[in-house]
């Protein structure tokens, strides 16, 4: 069952870098960064929850923060605000 979800996580995170690397726009990469980033917490979440480590929830944590402040820092700059707007 377990490795259903990290084969179904492992196709989302190809599916992301492709979009990624061969998004037509930048407001596509930045989509595909932001669930890539949704899919790394995934893969955390469900290893905290195979090992039974906490560590591994705290990790997906802090990247779900750092990948929510980084797509808006991404999302000003792309429309050409200053980040103390």
């Amino acid at each position: 069952m377990i490795a259903l979800f990290y084969t179904g996580l492992f196709v989302c995170c190809f599916l992301c870098l492709y979009r990624i690397g061969r998004g037509p726009s930048a407001p596509d990469r930045t989509v595909a960064i932001d669930i890539l980033g949704i899919v790394v917490v995934s893969f955390c979440a469900i290893l905290g929850m195979v090992t039974k480590k906490d560590f591994y929830l705290n990790i997906a944590l802090a990247w779900a923060l750092l990948s929510f402040i980084g797509t808006i820092a991404l999302a000003k700059f792309l429309e050409g605000r200053n980040f103390d707007e």
